[in-house]
């Protein structure tokens, strides 16, 4: 058993983890598929949603109690897989989304071996104070309050030590749970879209590690962002290394403890109104998204203004991607009352890298285009008035039953769409908690 504190970084033991959990996992959904047998024509479908709903968010628990043992890049995946609509249905990922906020701190001896491994220091000896208490606690580090000589606040982010060198083998044992997930339960797609999201969290990670690079990307968008309303925190260079980055300490909010206060409709929308620009104006704009869109990565703060944390996870788009977006999106928009154009809609697919080519056009119209259709609906239905409530909006439900159905037809997931659905649906789980009514116009792809 690791020590409170530390992280599991002994291959073996992680590997039990994994292996264990994965075992865990088979016997809940078998004892759900046995339980099923017995009530089939004695439940009403009210009944079977609410067994479902419970039997996913058991399994749900049961990875995300792992995951958090294992901390790191395993916790980190699990936060990224919260947010893939597409990979696992709605009550595993309202579990797994535990990882914005529950990590459990690392002792302070391990804070202070990370200090002593990147400046030959004691954080004592850097700083005029150091509170050895996180205040916050990720995945991939944790977050300290500290005082510079000149009588600065900082937030210094420690990165947890071992976590670079574990990235490869946890994804790869994550891969191999998920793989038995999905070939032994009907909770997941097949292996090769679990491979292509797997394989671009492992390149994500690799990223989110080096603190030289998220300094760089958080100057950048400092720089670039000009509406003084948003808030991106300054750097301080000395006091940053690869394992450690230190940033103006922002003071606020995060969205529940904001919400707690009870603000009026007209902030929630105000803010909403922000949020909403801000997606819209990164990715068409200046062709560069902030790709990590949980609640924890932003704080509501005095004035209306909205402070932006953790720049690790970014994305860079490519000009002929946002064009087909923009395009697609106005495609959709001004054709949604109409037979729909199957060949211009399958053209759109090559174009994002969607639908095989050998497809035939009985397929296309069958079988792929109408679980398509459930999605493109929900997409579009912001944009059809020049305002729009996002409360309670959720992503469109689509059985896992229905997707196998589909991806025979499917190519590996496009990278940049991958990104672009990752952050615009963050964006919309926002707007919806938030309760915020947004003028949706816009040129690049509203009316």
């Amino acid at each position: 058993m690791a020590a409170k504190g530390s992280i599991a970084t002994r291959k073996l033991h992680r590997s039990a983890t994994i292996g264990l959990t994965a075992t865990k996992v088979g016997l809940r959904h078998l004892g759900h598929v046995g339980k099923k047998k017995f009530t089939v024509g004695y439940s009403t479908p009210k009944q079977d949603e609410e067994v479902r709903t419970k039997h996913e968010e058991d399994i749900g628990k049961t990875l995300f109690k792992a995951l958090n043992q294992l901390k790191g890049t395993a916790l980190k995946a699990s936060q990224i897989l919260s947010m893939e609509a597409d990979i696992l249905p709605e009550g595993i990922r309202r579990e797994l989304s535990k990882a914005c906020y529950k990590a459990t701190p690392l002792n302070r001896a391990l804070v202070d071996k990370v200090f002593r491994d990147q400046f030959t220091k004691s954080p004592g000896a850097i700083f005029e104070n150091f509170d050895s208490k996180a205040f916050a606690a990720a995945s991939l580090g944790q977050v300290h309050r500290a005082k510079l000589a000149s009588g600065q606040d900082v937030a210094v982010k420690v990165q947890y030590p071992g976590i670079a060198a574990s990235i490869k083998s946890d994804m790869k044992m994550l891969g191999g749970l998920l793989t038995v997930i999905s070939a032994s339960t009907d909770l997941m797609p097949d292996r090769n879209i679990i491979d292509t999201v797997l394989d671009e969290i492992t390149i994500q990670l690799h990223r989110e590690v080096d603190y030289f690079q998220e300094a760089e990307s958080l100057k950048w968008f400092r720089d670039k962002i000009k509406d003084e309303r948003i808030i991106v925190p300054e750097i301080y260079d000395d006091y940053s290394s690869e394992r450690i980055l230190t940033t103006q300490l922002l003071t606020g909010l995060h969205l529940d403890e904001w919400l707690a206060t009870n603000p009026s409709q007209e902030a929630k929308n105000a803010y909403g109104q922000l949020l909403f620009d801000f997606f819209f104006n990164s990715f068409f704009e200046l062709g560069f998204v902030h790709a990590d869109p949980h609640p924890g990565n932003f704080l509501f703060m005095e004035n209306g203004q909205l402070g932006l944390l953790d720049f690790g996870c970014v994305r860079k788009m490519d000009g002929g991607f946002t064009q087909i977006i923009s395009d697609y999106y106005k495609f959709l928009i001004h054709h949604h009352t109409v037979e729909p154009d199957y060949e211009k809609l399958r053209g759109f697919y090559e174009d994002l890298e969607l639908s095989k080519d050998e497809m035939t056009d009985e397929e296309f119209r069958s079988l792929l285009q109408p679980q398509l259709d459930i999605i493109q609906k929900w997409m579009i239905e912001p944009y059809l008035e020049e305002q729009f409530n996002f409360t309670n909006r959720e992503w469109p439900e689509i059985k896992m039953a229905d997707t196998r159905k589909i991806t025979p037809f499917m190519k590996e997931i496009n990278r940049n769409l991958l990104y672009f659905d990752r952050t615009y649906r963050g964006m919309i789980l926002l707007l919806s908690k938030l309760g915020a009514t947004v003028k949706t116009g816009n040129k690049w792809i509203g009316a």
